[in-house]
């Protein structure tokens, strides 16, 4: 199984099975508005100055809003309601640029409270703290008990957590944070919902002006506090990082409650802010709404969970925006009960075969035989018990793309449309696929779904059936819900028009007359040739909208190969729908919805933006690895001036050497790995055993004229996996001098260059010096005068950066090639001694095990402590590179060990790097309604059967100074390729061997000495 990658787990919603009982719920919410500003430690300070003038804008006239909104009800437990009320207030939201919200609970055994999603136990754990600590049951003391034993522990842990809350608007939304959810729970066990309502606390306005307050501060640390105080907001402009999400800590009403309560929750919005925070207009996007595009989750997050699951759901509402759709393919039971699953066939996606062997049949699908195991089958009980149970010892619903996690197989069940709006999504997409399918079998789908849109919610119905969809608009012409016309291939025909897709979608107009829009594959876009390049976008996007239809695009998948112009950055190609200059869709049906959002949210727009210069508190250095070496061959000429466009901070040289003792640019001594040299100098194969295990053509065998007869060749670390880099530059590019990478260096505008020296012991016995090549280089280019641009020498031997420590205003870095667990103190302080900064592997700096996260070591914040930088690579986008954690989007792993401090980042697609730092989601202190955050190793492992993971293997070493410690470079001699034998004695590998050979060395250069001295005498 190949890594894809993951984000935070979901909130998970806990409940007791108990008395269920049906009741309506509203809800209303209230709003004033704040300017905050930013004090120290991330925490922010929201100050009112005083006032009793009017506003230089002028008289501002209050604005108001109230709305009830009714919440479903729910057994005890804690329930998440972000986006029930999210989506109930949007509009009203929307009016105010600046603002308070104030949610009032109108019941005595139910609460509201601010806590963490980020891990499904928080829900849990509230639950169990509660109870735990206020006991029911016949040894309680409690004396009240007229409705049950239920009766006061729900009264007592009303008031623990209150009935209230009081959240910032900022920018027509809710300043919610990212890790934060409403969490509702009930404190007890009926399922009747209950009143929440609004008591506004607000700043008043009278007369045209503003009363006179006097300054009012708090402070909101991280995510625990809200600011509560009257707040005053005379800028367009309200930013605050502490957004918030709330639980509604939902209590069910008991049976007989006479006329004291009302029978359901209300929470009651009530928003006020200034018109004159209204000023700046939203961004405008290019859809036909002007609306951001909208997030749509095929089966949920099905990139990581099984599709259509209710992990996949859940995970998919967590990590995606707070208007993110949930998109359900809808069957049917044969008792017409509908569950969501992608594929008509369950076979694929269950071991459905496996509870009932003799149960498959062969049915006409489309006018060809499809053969399989099919729901109209089986009653719902029987696949809800048998197929989607738990209880079994089988896994049922399974993962059916191989390039992700087997590991959930079998921990979850498939959903029913009940469950999916359980859940409570902004929007909810059903799909129908096989409308006629079910038709023959005698269940009728038009009237399903025409009975449940309005219970369910439902705001799209898509369908690739053109009678489908015409009839069922006549069954829904008096409600909101959008029709959606899904196309396949333009050659495939389809069934009731028997036209083919590319013939209706030339005739858009008539789509028109029974929908609102058209979901196509995303290539009817944007084409791509046969070689996997994108070509010229078609006008489909215009000419829809032109008419007035909206259009989504599916087959969106970061962990699917997709146009080589996207270089394996799920991020660019989001963007090329969303973000060029004719043209945004209205939506993205994808199973990664985290990559989509921030998208949308974080990159969407900023091209422009200039790059934060690096620093500490800011960003890390982007550092490349062989220049862009994931788009043209690694330290060509063309990688080089990709990375400088691209924005990098800093352009590497890894110096190899020719025969004749020029220093050139390249990875690796061998020049098979990145030349067409295999082709060409076949009688030039060697085998050096000090430099690598197996046979090479080596750099110091030929001479640079020779060398410059080669072509320079594109080759990823993952061709034999498919995923090719750019094959049309295979072979582009030049090689490049030392002193022509630095002569190009010196004429951009990077803000610093990066030496790499290996194998300087085994070349000094050829009699090539590797170290005074490259200081003469340096000096030539006057790098050793150099104030405009870093330069940084970097080598795994601790000799060659002692050799460069004459040389002060260069850093010198310790390369540490092996992973390591930890670092030992005294090897931080040996390593301190002669290096100005270390350079790690990415397994040095969060383990992992089984494609999973496991935990961060210490070794940055212990490089620190010795006031050594840290950079960590190497970074690559291929999907196939990354952790499951990191949800195969490259700009996760990124944002993870920028979280972490990391001084530099080292990749092979600095574009990736610089695009993540331009956008605002760089900025972990800014208030995002969404963005890109590092994933929590350890999170997604414990949801996993720990019987499906690999063995975890055993820790890795720890840095000890024997590793640090290298020999003295040996003389420079002029000697024969047996004399390659005897390098060994010099070898960088440190430790026994090494110090053994120390000492051989002392004695021997100590009896040289005596044997000097006699002869001079």
């Amino acid at each position: 199984m190949h890594p894809a990658a993951l984000a935070p787990a979901p909130a998970v919603s806990s409940s007791a099975s108990v008395r269920p009982r049906r009741c309506a719920a509203p809800v209303i919410i209230s709003s004033a508005s704040g300017r905050p500003r930013r004090g120290a430690c991330g925490a922010v300070r929201c100050e009112v100055a005083s006032s009793s003038a009017p506003s230089a804008a002028g008289p501002q006239a209050a604005k108001w809003a109230q709305r009830t909104v009714v919440l479903p009800p729910q057994r005890r437990g804690c329930h998440l309601i972000t986006p029930k009320i999210v989506n109930e207030i949007r509009d009203d939201l929307a009016e105010f640029k600046c603002g308070m919200a104030h949610l009032f609970l109108q019941h005595t055994s139910a609460s509201l409270t601010i806590n963490g999603n980020y891990d499904s136990d928080v829900q849990a754990d509230t639950e169990t703290f509660l109870s735990r600590i206020v006991p029911e049951g016949p040894s309680a003391p409690w004396r009240h008990t007229m409705e049950g034993p239920d009766d006061m522990p729900a009264h007592i842990k009303s008031s623990m957590f209150g009935c209230s809350l009081t959240i910032p608007i900022t920018n027509g939304r809710l300043n919610m944070g990212t890790w934060q959810k409403k969490m509702g729970g009930s404190n007890k066990d009926d399922g009747c919902s209950a009143v929440i309502q609004a008591i506004t606390m607000m700043l008043v306005y009278g007369y045209g002006k503003l009363f006179q307050f006097s300054s009012v501060r708090c402070h909101c640390f991280n995510v625990c506090a809200l600011c509560f105080s009257l707040l005053m907001c005379n800028s367009s402009v309200c930013t605050s990082n502490i957004s918030q999400s709330y639980f509604l800590m939902q209590g069910a009403l008991p049976n007989q409650m006479g006329v004291r309560y009302s029978r359901m929750f209300l929470i009651l919005l009530l928003l006020h802010g200034a018109n004159s925070a209204l000023k700046n207009p939203v961004q405008k996007w290019q859809t036909l709404s002007g609306a951001p595009p909208l997030v749509i989750a095929r089966g949920g997050y099905s990139g990581l969970f099984p599709d259509s699951s209710q992990s996949a759901y859940q995970f998919a509402l967590v990590n995606s925006l707070p208007e993110a759709v949930l998109f359900c393919d809808l069957q049917l039971s044969s008792g017409n009960v509908g569950f969501c699953k992608t594929g008509l066939a369950l076979d694929n996606t269950t071991l459905i075969a496996e509870v009932f062997p003799k149960n498959a049949k062969t049915y006409k699908v489309n006018g060809e035989d499809l053969h399989g195991w099919f729901s109209v089958d089986f009653t719902s009980n029987q696949l809800m018990d048998n197929v989607t149970s738990c209880h079994t010892d089988r896994p049922v619903v399974i993962q059916n793309v191989l390039s992700r996690p087997s590991v959930f197989d079998g921990t979850m069940g498939m959903s029913l449309v009940d469950d999916v709006v359980g859940l409570h999504p902004a929007q909810l997409w059903i799909n129908v696929q096989y409308g006629q399918f079910f038709l023959d079998h005698k269940l009728n789908i038009e009237e399903y779904i025409s009975s449940k849109a309005k219970e369910f919610g439902v705001n799209y119905v898509s369908s690739p059936e053109v009678g489908f969809l015409k009839s069922l608009g006549g069954k829904l012409r008096k409600s909101n819900v959008k029709l959606v016309l899904r196309f396949f291939d333009e050659k495939f025909i389809e069934p009731s028009t028997k036209q083919t897709y590319g013939a209706i979608l030339k005739d858009l107009k008539s789509v028109k007359t029974f929908a609102s829009g058209i979901l196509v594959p995303k290539n009817y876009i944007w084409p791509v040739n046969k070689d996997q390049y994108l070509q010229p976008a078609t006008t489909l996007v215009k000419d829809a909208h032109a008419l007035g239809l909206e259009v989504y695009a599916f087959k969106f998948a970061n962990d699917f190969i997709s146009s080589y112009n996207y270089s394996y950055d799920p991020s660019a190609e989001y963007l090329q729908f969303i973000d060029n200059s004719d043209f945004s869709v209205d939506g993205v049906l994808t199973d990664f919805q985290s990559t989509a959002s921030a998208a949308i949210a974080c990159l969407a727009h900023t091209k422009d933006n200039p790059l934060p210069p690096p620093r500490n508190d800011t960003r890390p250095l982007i550092i490349t690895h062989n220049g862009a070496s994931g788009i043209f061959p690694g330290a060509s000429d063309l990688a080089y001036r990709q990375a400088v466009e691209d924005g990098t901070d800093i352009i590497d040289c890894s110096v190899q050497m020719s025969k004749d003792a020029v220093p050139f640019c390249m990875d690796s001594p061998d020049l098979t790995k990145s030349t067409t040299a295999q082709t060409m100098f076949t009688t030039k194969v060697s085998s050096v055993n000090e430099i690598q295990n197996g046979s090479g053509i080596f750099s110091f065998d030929l001479s640079w004229s020779e060398i410059q007869t080669l072509k320079p060749e594109l080759v990823g670390p993952f061709n034999q996996e498919g995923l090719k880099r750019n094959p049309a530059a295979k072979n582009s590019g030049k090689l490049m001098t030392l002193a022509d990478f630095l002569a190009f260096s010196k004429r951009s505008n990077v803000s610093g260059i990066l030496v790499d020296i290996r194998n300087a012991p085994d070349l000094a016995t050829r009699g090539i010096g590797i170290v005074d090549a490259v200081s003469s280089a340096l000096v030539n280019a006057s790098y050793d005068k150099e104030t405009r641009q870093q330069v940084l020498t970097v080598s795994d031997d601790s000799a060659v950066l002692v050799a460069f420590s004459k040389f002060r205003g260069f850093k010198r870095v310790l390369q540490i090639g092996h992973v390591i667990s930890d670092a030992s103190k005294q090897s931080v302080e040996e390593v301190a001694k002669f290096a100005d900064a270390v350079s790690i592997s990415r397994g040095s700096v969060v383990e992992a095990q089984g494609s999973f996260l496991v935990r961060f070591t210490d070794v940055i914040d212990k490089m620190h402590s010795a006031n050594l930088s840290v950079y960590v690579g190497v970074l690559r986008d291929e999907f196939m590179n990354l952790a499951f954690d990191f949800c195969a989007n490259p700009m996760a792993e990124i944002v993870l060990y920028s979280s972490l401090m990391a001084d530099g980042i080292v990749t092979e697609f600095p574009a990736t790097a610089a695009e993540y730092f331009r956008s605002p989601c760089s900025d972990f202190s800014k208030n995002l309604t969404y963005t890109v955050m590092p994933p929590r190793p350890g999170s997604l492992l414990n949801l996993t059967d720990p019987h499906a993971l690999p063995p975890a293997q055993g820790p890795a070493s720890v840095l000890e100074p024997a590793d640090v410690m290298d020999l003295l470079l040996p003389p420079v001699t002029v000697s024969g390729h047996g004399a390659a034998s005897s390098s060994n004695d010099f070898s960088t590998k440190s430790g026994a061997t090494a110090a053994g050979a120390s000492s051989g060395l002392c004695l021997f250069v100590a009896g040289l000495a005596a044997l000097l001295a006699v002869s001079s005498r």
